[in-house]
Protein backbone atom coordinates (compact mmCIF):
# COMPACT_ATOMS: atom_id res chain seq x y z
CA UNK A 1 0.00 0.00 0.00
CA UNK A 2 1.28 3.16 -0.74
CA UNK A 3 1.09 6.96 1.05
CA UNK A 4 -1.86 7.67 -1.67
CA UNK A 5 -3.00 4.59 -1.07
CA UNK A 6 -3.72 4.89 2.45
CA UNK A 7 -4.96 8.32 2.62
CA UNK A 8 -7.94 7.09 -0.08
CA UNK A 9 -8.60 3.80 2.17
CA UNK A 10 -10.58 5.83 4.91
CA UNK A 11 -12.22 9.25 4.91
CA UNK A 12 -10.71 10.29 8.30
CA UNK A 13 -7.27 9.89 9.61
CA UNK A 14 -7.89 10.85 13.77
CA UNK A 15 -5.51 13.38 14.95
CA UNK A 16 -4.62 11.79 18.50
CA UNK A 17 -2.90 13.50 21.30
CA UNK A 18 -2.25 10.78 23.79
CA UNK A 19 -1.39 11.59 27.36
CA UNK A 20 -1.92 8.32 29.02
CA UNK A 21 0.03 5.16 27.63
CA UNK A 22 -2.92 3.24 29.14
CA UNK A 23 -5.00 5.19 26.51
CA UNK A 24 -3.41 4.28 23.06
CA UNK A 25 -4.04 0.68 22.74
CA UNK A 26 -8.01 1.07 23.38
CA UNK A 27 -8.35 3.97 21.77
CA UNK A 28 -6.99 3.29 18.76
CA UNK A 29 -9.11 -0.13 18.99
CA UNK A 30 -12.12 1.64 19.46
CA UNK A 31 -11.20 4.02 15.94
CA UNK A 32 -10.68 0.66 14.15
CA UNK A 33 -13.83 -1.02 14.94
CA UNK A 34 -15.74 2.49 13.83
CA UNK A 35 -13.76 2.09 10.39
CA UNK A 36 -11.45 4.59 10.61
CA UNK A 37 -7.61 2.66 11.14
CA UNK A 38 -5.60 5.21 10.03
CA UNK A 39 -4.54 6.79 13.23
CA UNK A 40 -2.07 9.71 13.24
CA UNK A 41 -0.15 10.36 17.22
CA UNK A 42 1.27 13.28 17.21
CA UNK A 43 4.76 13.84 19.32
CA UNK A 44 3.16 16.48 21.30
CA UNK A 45 3.55 14.51 24.80
CA UNK A 46 6.38 12.06 26.51
CA UNK A 47 4.27 9.15 25.36
CA UNK A 48 3.41 9.38 22.10
CA UNK A 49 6.04 7.14 20.74
CA UNK A 50 5.59 4.54 23.21
CA UNK A 51 1.89 4.89 22.27
CA UNK A 52 2.64 4.16 19.08
CA UNK A 53 4.96 1.41 19.97
CA UNK A 54 2.03 -0.24 21.53
CA UNK A 55 -0.78 0.91 19.11
CA UNK A 56 1.47 -1.27 16.14
CA UNK A 57 2.43 -4.49 18.23
CA UNK A 58 -1.79 -4.53 20.02
CA UNK A 59 -3.74 -3.27 17.37
CA UNK A 60 -2.55 -5.01 13.79
CA UNK A 61 -5.51 -3.39 11.84
CA UNK A 62 -4.43 0.08 12.42
CA UNK A 63 -1.99 2.21 9.88
CA UNK A 64 -0.65 4.31 12.95
CA UNK A 65 1.50 6.94 12.22
CA UNK A 66 3.72 9.63 13.90
CA UNK A 67 2.19 13.59 13.30
CA UNK A 68 4.01 16.70 14.52
CA UNK A 69 7.49 15.55 12.69
CA UNK A 70 10.06 18.64 12.94
CA UNK A 71 13.06 16.94 12.12
CA UNK A 72 15.28 14.02 10.81
CA UNK A 73 15.66 12.67 14.15
CA UNK A 74 11.83 12.30 14.93
CA UNK A 75 11.72 10.39 11.30
CA UNK A 76 14.04 7.96 12.25
CA UNK A 77 12.77 7.95 16.20
CA UNK A 78 9.21 7.15 14.10
CA UNK A 79 10.69 4.49 12.20
CA UNK A 80 12.42 2.63 15.17
CA UNK A 81 8.75 2.69 16.86
CA UNK A 82 6.99 0.63 14.39
CA UNK A 83 5.24 3.89 12.45
CA UNK A 84 3.99 3.46 9.02
CA UNK A 85 3.63 6.84 7.88
CA UNK A 86 4.62 10.75 9.24
CA UNK A 87 2.68 13.35 8.98
CA UNK A 88 5.04 16.95 9.69
CA UNK A 89 3.38 21.02 9.78
CA UNK A 90 5.86 21.65 6.77
CA UNK A 91 8.76 20.66 4.82
CA UNK A 92 12.29 22.11 5.97
CA UNK A 93 15.31 21.54 4.04
CA UNK A 94 16.15 19.15 6.37
CA UNK A 95 13.29 17.04 5.59
CA UNK A 96 13.50 17.68 1.88
CA UNK A 97 17.53 16.18 1.95
CA UNK A 98 16.75 12.82 4.21
CA UNK A 99 16.07 9.90 2.28
CA UNK A 100 13.70 8.82 4.00
CA UNK A 101 12.66 5.35 6.01
CA UNK A 102 9.01 5.80 5.95
CA UNK A 103 6.26 7.83 3.39
CA UNK A 104 6.19 11.77 4.93
CA UNK A 105 2.81 13.68 4.52
CA UNK A 106 4.26 17.19 4.54
CA UNK A 107 2.47 20.18 5.62
CA UNK A 108 1.85 22.61 2.69
CA UNK A 109 0.09 26.46 3.05
CA UNK A 110 0.80 28.62 0.11
CA UNK A 111 1.19 27.55 -3.65
CA UNK A 112 5.17 28.13 -3.00
CA UNK A 113 5.21 25.89 -0.50
CA UNK A 114 2.83 22.87 -2.36
CA UNK A 115 5.21 23.68 -5.74
CA UNK A 116 8.38 23.38 -3.86
CA UNK A 117 6.81 20.04 -2.30
CA UNK A 118 6.19 18.72 -5.98
CA UNK A 119 9.29 19.52 -7.68
CA UNK A 120 11.03 17.53 -4.62
CA UNK A 121 8.80 14.66 -5.41
CA UNK A 122 6.01 14.83 -3.51
CA UNK A 123 2.57 14.61 -4.98
CA UNK A 124 0.60 13.75 -1.43
CA UNK A 125 0.67 16.84 1.19
CA UNK A 126 -1.36 17.91 4.22
CA UNK A 127 -3.16 21.12 3.81
CA UNK A 128 -2.33 22.99 7.15
CA UNK A 129 -3.49 25.06 8.97
CA UNK A 130 -6.63 24.22 6.51
CA UNK A 131 -9.10 26.52 8.04
CA UNK A 132 -6.47 29.24 8.04
CA UNK A 133 -5.23 28.17 4.74
CA UNK A 134 -8.18 29.21 2.80
CA UNK A 135 -10.07 25.62 3.50
CA UNK A 136 -12.04 23.84 0.56
CA UNK A 137 -12.54 27.19 -1.53
CA UNK A 138 -8.54 27.68 -1.70
CA UNK A 139 -8.28 23.55 -2.69
CA UNK A 140 -10.83 24.25 -5.46
CA UNK A 141 -8.79 27.42 -6.58
CA UNK A 142 -5.47 25.53 -6.85
CA UNK A 143 -7.55 22.38 -8.60
CA UNK A 144 -6.54 23.99 -11.94
CA UNK A 145 -2.86 24.81 -11.72
CA UNK A 146 -2.28 22.22 -9.92
CA UNK A 147 -4.51 19.41 -10.71
CA UNK A 148 -1.74 16.78 -9.68
CA UNK A 149 -1.81 17.20 -6.05
CA UNK A 150 -3.55 15.05 -3.59
CA UNK A 151 -4.22 16.65 -0.14
CA UNK A 152 -5.51 15.72 3.23
CA UNK A 153 -6.53 19.11 4.91
CA UNK A 154 -6.03 19.19 8.31
CA UNK A 155 -6.84 21.97 11.05
CA UNK A 156 -10.07 23.27 12.46
CA UNK A 157 -11.91 20.81 10.48
CA UNK A 158 -15.35 19.51 12.13
CA UNK A 159 -17.91 16.85 10.86
CA UNK A 160 -19.87 19.56 9.35
CA UNK A 161 -17.10 20.22 6.90
CA UNK A 162 -16.65 16.84 6.30
CA UNK A 163 -18.69 16.28 2.77
CA UNK A 164 -17.47 19.74 1.38
CA UNK A 165 -13.84 18.14 1.75
CA UNK A 166 -14.58 15.37 0.36
CA UNK A 167 -16.26 16.86 -2.53
CA UNK A 168 -12.87 18.13 -3.73
CA UNK A 169 -11.23 16.41 -6.95
CA UNK A 170 -8.06 16.80 -5.07
CA UNK A 171 -8.82 15.46 -1.40
CA UNK A 172 -8.52 11.89 -0.31
CA UNK A 173 -9.02 12.37 3.28
CA UNK A 174 -9.26 15.12 6.27
CA UNK A 175 -7.56 14.88 9.23
CA UNK A 176 -9.20 15.82 12.17
CA UNK A 177 -9.35 15.97 15.82
CA UNK A 178 -13.05 16.02 16.57
CA UNK A 179 -13.58 12.44 16.57
CA UNK A 180 -11.54 11.64 19.54
CA UNK A 181 -13.10 14.68 22.21
CA UNK A 182 -11.03 15.25 25.27
CA UNK A 183 -13.34 14.53 27.65
CA UNK A 184 -14.52 11.77 26.26
CA UNK A 185 -11.16 10.39 26.09
CA UNK A 186 -10.52 10.98 29.80
CA UNK A 187 -13.59 9.39 30.47
CA UNK A 188 -12.40 6.33 28.83
CA UNK A 189 -15.56 6.32 27.02
CA UNK A 190 -14.47 4.48 23.85
CA UNK A 191 -17.76 3.61 22.99
CA UNK A 192 -18.81 6.91 22.12
CA UNK A 193 -15.38 7.42 20.47
CA UNK A 194 -16.40 4.79 18.15
CA UNK A 195 -19.62 5.97 17.46
CA UNK A 196 -18.17 9.47 16.17
CA UNK A 197 -15.95 7.05 14.40
CA UNK A 198 -18.69 5.61 12.41
CA UNK A 199 -20.78 9.04 11.93
CA UNK A 200 -17.90 9.88 10.15
CA UNK A 201 -17.64 6.29 8.05
CA UNK A 202 -21.32 7.28 7.53
CA UNK A 203 -21.55 10.76 6.44
CA UNK A 204 -18.59 10.18 4.19
CA UNK A 205 -20.25 7.46 2.25
CA UNK A 206 -23.19 10.32 1.32
CA UNK A 207 -20.57 11.61 -0.97
CA UNK A 208 -21.15 10.15 -4.53
CA UNK A 209 -17.59 8.82 -4.84
CA UNK A 210 -17.15 7.72 -1.77
CA UNK A 211 -18.02 4.29 -2.43
CA UNK A 212 -15.17 4.01 -4.83
CA UNK A 213 -12.74 6.32 -2.55
CA UNK A 214 -10.01 3.55 -1.88
CA UNK A 215 -9.98 1.84 -5.59
CA UNK A 216 -9.09 5.29 -6.63
CA UNK A 217 -6.00 5.42 -5.13
CA UNK A 218 -3.98 3.77 -7.11
CA UNK A 219 -1.43 6.07 -8.73
CA UNK A 220 -0.79 6.61 -12.55
CA UNK A 221 1.66 4.85 -14.33
CA UNK A 222 5.20 5.91 -13.47
CA UNK A 223 3.77 8.12 -10.32
CA UNK A 224 6.08 6.90 -7.12
CA UNK A 225 5.51 8.04 -3.37
CA UNK A 226 8.99 9.03 -1.49
CA UNK A 227 9.67 5.99 0.39
CA UNK A 228 6.47 4.03 -0.02
CA UNK A 229 7.87 0.97 -1.80
CA UNK A 230 10.35 1.21 0.85
CA UNK A 231 8.18 -1.29 3.31
CA UNK A 232 5.19 -0.69 1.48
CA UNK A 233 3.41 0.86 4.56
CA UNK A 234 4.68 -1.88 6.83
CA UNK A 235 2.02 -4.20 5.36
Amino acid sequence: MTLKELLYSSPVIPVLVIDSLDDAVPLARALVRGGLPNLEITLRTDVALEAVRKIAREVPDAQVGVGTVRTVDDIRRAWDVGATFAVSPGLTPALLDLEHSIPLLPGAMTPTEIMTAFDAGFRCLKLFPASFAGGADFLRAIAGPLPDVTFCPTGGIREDDLLRYLSMPNVACVGGTWITPKDAVARKDWDMIETLARRAVAIANEQPTAAGRSGSAAPEAGEEDPGAALESLRS
